[in-house]
């Protein structure tokens, strides 16, 4: 139990001190005797050394609670492994300890919702253990989320400021050495912009049973509740409004498809995207991620030859989902028919305001009279898009749906 591991490191700590203590009292003892005596005494030696022995092996116990707790503080369980949101959860004595017949709720921090779906060591990444077995296993993966394209950082207050470049006129030249004319200026225009943090939340409702109910408990908020979180918040930085309590979504910023002059015969949906991650590399920004329909993006896979062979797509095996050397998010949060390509990495950026919180309450309606319990996650985030130009949202009218020659 992570109570017992603090009460022993507290333990180690006082019996260091305790042998450090004793080891300055002793040496003071040993100085006088060799003063003295011009050396030790066999009685001090061996308690000095017995001593120093004792400090070496509470000095490596110490190191190892050490290392117990910071995998504890990073998640983890008693053992050292990483735990999902759900168990640790699960494993709060606010919850172990929840008395259903007294109306009140319990507020269970548990860590970023993104905490729980890396392969980091202080999240799922030891979860996977190499096993030696005939032919291959290979785990199920989980789609990217649009949130998986953009960096992430934290934020302390209900709203995020940034500034916003709006405009870049390069002048550089070459210039002599000693020029008769002022070298060239060239001219950067700034505007400052700010985005508020949303709250996204949804609750259930559960018999009071589920409380002693481990998996079916981590099942309802790892399963549902937390998915559900990601599902809507991927909405929100994809089409947020910006209106009343929604975020401003990157679409709605983001420039309209034109072709820039690329001439292009037959053009098919895989060359309007190739030409809309020219467009968003032209506004300076090289395009980093696709986020299409999941009707698109199996159309796109379904690609074929005039032999009917699969133009790049394995049937029979995995592939994580991608194209033109860019991640695809197929998510329908985006519009059938419709595509948005951009710098997601460089040309926006999501904001962390409060991790998930889960909260079990019997103070909800007529939950306490009837066994029931109501369990709320929220999360609260923000996202700022530096430079719109940097993302392109078009859609497929138009294109060839005709199946490219077959290969010789």
């Amino acid at each position: 139990m992570p109570s017992n591991i603090e009460a022993e490191y507290k333990q180690v700590q006082a019996d260091l001190k305790d042998v450090g203590d004793k080891l300055k009292a002793y040496a003071e003892t040993a100085q006088k005797e060799i003063k003295a005596n011009a050396q030790m005494s066999q009685e001090t030696k061996a308690s000095v050394d017995k001593l120093l022995v004792d400090q070496g092996e509470l000095r490596a116990n110490l190191k190892a609670a050490e290392q117990i707790l910071a995998k504890l503080q990073h998640g983890g369980g008693s053992d050292g492994t990483p735990q999902s949101i759900g168990a640790r959860v699960v494993a709060a004595e606010a919850i172990k300890n929840f008395d259903v017949s007294n109306p009140a709720s319990v507020t269970v921090k548990v860590g970023s919702v993104k905490a729980a779906v890396t392969s980091g060591d202080g999240s799922a990444g030891s979860l996977i253990q190499p096993q030696r077995v005939p032919g291959l296993i290979v785990p199920p993966q989980q789609r990217l989320f649009v949130s998986d394209l953009l960096n992430w950082g934290p934020t302390t207050g209900n709203a995020v400021e940034f500034v916003r470049e709006t405009g870049f006129t390069n002048n550089a030249a070459p210039v002599a050495e000693n020029p008769s004319n002022p070298k060239p200026e060239s001219d950067i225009t700034f505007e400052l912009d700010s985005e508020k943090v949303a709250t996204i939340a949804h609750f259930i409702r559960a018999s009071k049973q589920v409380l002693s109910d481990v998996p079916m408990l981590q099942s309802y908020i790892d399963g549902r509740l937390l998915y559900g979180l990601d599902v809507k918040l991927e909405l929100q930085l994809l089409k947020g409004s910006g209106v009343g309590l929604n975020m401003h979504g990157i679409i709605p910023q983001a420039a309209a498809y034109a072709n820039p002059g690329v001439t292009v015969q037959n053009e098919t949906a895989i060359d309007r995207l190739r030409i809309a991650l020219l467009q968003a590399e032209l506004a300076e920004y090289t395009a980093d991620g696709i986020v299409l329909n999941p009707i698109d993006w199996t159309e796109i896979e379904l690609t074929k030859t005039a032999d009917n062979a699969y133009l790049f797509a394995t049937p029979r095996g995995l592939a994580v989902p991608g194209l033109w050397g860019r991640p695809v998010v197929s998510t329908p949060a985006q519009d059938a028919n419709n595509f948005l390509v951009g710098a997601f990495s460089l040309g926006a950026q999501a904001w962390d305001r409060e991790s998930a919180v889960v909260t079990v309450s019997t103070q909800d309606r007529d939950n306490f009279v009837k066994n029931m319990v109501t369990i709320l996650a929220e999360l609260r985030a923000a996202l700022t898009v530096y430079r719109p130009e940097a993302f392109v949202n078009g859609n497929f009218t138009g294109v060839n749906p005709a199946p490219v020659p077959a290969s010789s």
